[in-house]
């Protein structure tokens, strides 16, 4: 169900630590050495998903949506591509911002 993805529109990532110290939760796929962020076209996907990732035990995580320019801003700027997902982790795409 891949979709056309423009500066404007909402998807949905996970965020960890909600709050004052939020971040997007990033991953690392060791066999291509590619960091990405875990991206959703829907809110069920990304939560469906998340059981999947790697996360951190004592770590809050939260579902969030976010214009996928400022996402694609802030991974650029820290060298994460972002991977649009399905709920089972399946990749629909690997966009380089």
């Amino acid at each position: 169900m891949s979709k056309e993805i423009r500066s404007d529109t909402w998807i949905w990532v996970v965020i960890q630590d909600p709050g004052e110290n939020e971040q997007f939760l990033g991953q690392l796929d060791e066999d291509k050495s590619e960091s990405f962020i875990p991206a959703f076209y829907q809110k069920e996907d990304a939560q469906q998903c998340l059981i999947q990732l790697k996360t951190e035990k004592l770590k809050k995580y939260e579902v969030q949506a976010i214009c996928f320019d400022e996402l694609a801003k802030d991974a650029k700027k820290n060298d994460f591509m972002i991977f649009m997902l399905t709920g089972a982790g399946e990749i629909l795409e690997k966009i380089t911002p």
